[in-house]
Parts: structure tokens; C-alpha cells; sequence
């Protein structure tokens, strides 16, 4: 019921669009008595640029009309058949390079044409009939229309629904290097390494969701609200994708902590602890569209923390472990929507010594 519920709206633009998609296309001056295309192309553009950025949807525009112009007139030229849908496919692949499509309306372009060539084959001998590639037209423009106009998705809620559990992997990766500092467990940290570097995909999809977030709330004028609460879900984006990344140095190091039996000080797994509450509560601030003033002192503590363990480190792999765990503090502050002027105010001084961190 969850999963339904997180696509209802999306299950919703399909079924409008493609009933407004076969109807507008059979009123005047249309009239088609049967515009098979209409609804397929609506549904073809709502499925494929679903939260896609527009260039995207329009590409799925261009490339479904494309496909079944092409395959119209190759058709009306040279029949239907086994041989006619290779060249139909290739003809329509072709002239979707030569118009500088992408590999969407390339492929689109040809999926478009094989339904030409097997659905619909003509009937009434060699005449070009256009009928088709009209209704096309009518199901990708109406596709568009519902998405960005009539019914556009929650921009909020799609940035929510990448940077949401991010967050969440986030700190319970931190934990766990916390954990298995304690305990001193070298398989543990290795896990949480693997885990971590399974987390690139996740910051991929993140920025691919805010970019197509990002102009539905400059194009969709029902979502043009919701511009302001989405913003804080933009500034953050940089930030998390910097902390997974200092998330895997800080488990490998804590890894290498572990194989060189150095002593690891109890303010280094507190300060891990802090930096995984500071992650979880950026992540409530964010939904709620408060002001993370709680993360924010959560990471300063964290910072402190480490610093305070500096001194009581007994090798490199724990100076390194420390000067993640400062780094960490500052991505979460700088994602709490601070400058990096005040995160520096902020943070607690380094002792004097020929290598700082943080």
C-alpha cells in the first residue's frame, strides 16, 4: 500500500492522460475514428519523463511523432513485412541521428515505427496517410501538459524521496564505524566500507531527481510554492554528496586503525554517535522545512569531540580517522545551510603542529 501510495499521482497522470489524449484526438478537427497513437504517445511521455528534466520529455515528444512518421511513409512505399521492419527501423533510427536526437529519441524513434509497421499496416494501398502521426503529435503534447501544467509531480516530495534515505544511510554508516571501533571489529568496518561504496548509485539518482525537481518548480506554475522548501533540498545536495564520499575515507582508515592496533579513544566513536544523530536530525529539519539548529550543534559537538581525541591517537590511521570525522562535521553544517566563513568560526581550534584537518 506504500508503493501505491508513492505512485498514485503518477498512476493518476497515466489514466488521465491517456483518456484526454484518445478524446481530444476524435473531436474536430481532428475526428480520427480511431487514434490508437494518442493515448500510447501520452503514456509513453508521462511513464519514460516521469520527474525527467525537459529536454527529456521532449525528447520523448520528438522521438514517439518521428518513429510513426517514419513508419508511415516507408510503409505507404514499401509495405509491411519481415524485411520492411528492419528497414523501417533503421530508416527511423537514422534520420533520429541525423536530426541530433540521443539515444532516447533514437530508440523511441524506432520503437515508434515497429508499431507502425506491425499494428496499424495500411489498408488502402500506397497513400501516405498522416492520420497517425497527427495523433502522435495530440498524445505527446497532451503527455506534456498534464505533466508540467495540470498535474505536475510534488517537487518537494520526488527531492524528499532521494535525499531522505541518503541521509539515513548516511549516519547509520557513521554508527557503525562507531560500533565497530568499540569493539574493535576489523570485519564490521570492512562492511560498512562495502556498504558505503554501494551509496554512489544513491548521490547519482540524488542529483538526477533535483535537477528534473528543479524545473518542475520553475516551469510548473501550480509548484512555483513549493520553490522555497526546495531550495534547502538543492543546498544540500553538494554537501551529501561530499560526505559519502569522506564517509568511505573515514571507513577505510578506520579499517587501517583496527589492522595497525593503534588505541582508539573513546571521544573518536562519540563524536561518530554525534555526527550520526546530527545526519538523522538534518534530515526531520529538512522534511518539516525547519532550521537545523539542532544538527548543527550535534556536528559541532562532534568536531569537538574528535579534537579532543587528537592528542590521545597513537598512529596516522587515527590522526586520519579524527580529521574525517572534522570533515563530516563540516559537510553537515555547510548542509545545515551555514557559510563555510561560519562553519569555521565554529569549529574548534586544531593544536599547533605541521598538518591540520578539517
Amino acid at each position: 500500500m506504500r508503493r501505491v501510495r508513492l505512485t498514485a499521482l503518477p498512476i493518476v497522470q497515466s489514466a488521465v492522460g491517456a483518456a484526454l489524449a484518445w478524446w481530444i484526438a476524435t473531436l474536430p478537427p481532428i475526428d480520427h475514428a480511431q487514434p490508437f497513437f494518442a493515448p500510447i504517445a501520452a503514456l509513453i511521455v508521462l511513464g519514460g519523463g516521469l520527474g525527467q528534466r525537459m529536454p527529456r520529455v521532449l525528447e520523448l515528444v520528438g522521438g514517439v511523432a518521428l518513429g510513426v512518421l517514419v513508419g508511415d511513409l516507408l510503409v505507404a512505399w514499401i509495405g509491411a513485412g519481415v524485411i520492411q521492419i528492419a528497414l523501417v527501423v533503421t530508416l527511423a533510427m537514422v534520420v533520429a541521428v541525423l536530426v541530433g536526437g540521443g539515444p532516447l529519441i533514437v530508440t523511441q524513434a524506432a520503437a515508434s515505427a515497429v508499431l507502425v509497421v506491425t499494428l496499424v499496416p495500411p489498408v488502402d494501398g500506397p497513400t501516405i496517410n498522416l492520420d497517425r502521426f497527427v495523433d502522435a503529435l495530440v498524445g505527446g503534447i497532451v503527455g506534456l501538459v498534464i505533466s508540467v501544467l495540470l498535474l505536475p509531480l510534488n517537487p518537494v516530495s520526488a527531492a524528499r524521496r532521494q535525499i531522505d534515505p541518503l541521509l539515513t544511510t548516511l549516519a547509520e554508516l557513521v554508527e557503525e564505524v562507531a560500533d565497530a571501533l568499540v569493539a574493535r571489529d576489523r570485519a564490521a568496518a570492512t562492511k560498512a566500507l562495502e556498504r558505503a561504496r554501494e551509496t554512489q548509485g544513491d548521490v547519482d539518482a540524488m542529483h538526477s531527481a533535483l535537477e528534473g525537481a528543479n524545473e518542475v518548480a520553475r516551469v510548473a506554475p501550480v509548484r512555483w510554492r513549493e520553490r522555497g522548501h526546495l531550495g534547502a533540498f538543492l543546498d544540500v545536495a553538494v554537501p551529501v554528496d561530499h560526505m559519502t564520499r569522506n564517509v568511505r575515507v573515514l571507513c577505510r582508515h578506520a579499517i587501517s586503525l583496527l589492522q595497525r592496533d593503534e588505541p582508539v579513544p573513546r571521544e573518536v566513536p562519540q563524536s561518530l554517535r554525534a555526527l550520526g544523530g546530527a545526519l538523522r536530525l538534518l534530515r526531520i529539519d529538512l522534511d518539516r522545512g525547519d532550521e537545523p539548529r539542532e544538527s548543527r550543534l550535534s556536528a559541532v559537538a562532534a568536531a569537538q569531540m574528535a579534537t579532543e581525541a587528537l592528542e590521545h591517537t597513537g598512529g596516522f590511521a587515527g590522526q586520519v580517522v579524527v580529521a574525517q570525522v572534522r570533515s563530516l562535521a563540516v559537510d553537515v553544517l555547510l548542509a545545515a545551510g551555514l557559510s563555510r566563513d561560519e562553519v569555521q568560526e565554529l569549529l574548534p581550534g586544531l593544536p599547533e603542529g605541521p598538518v591540520s584537518y578539517g
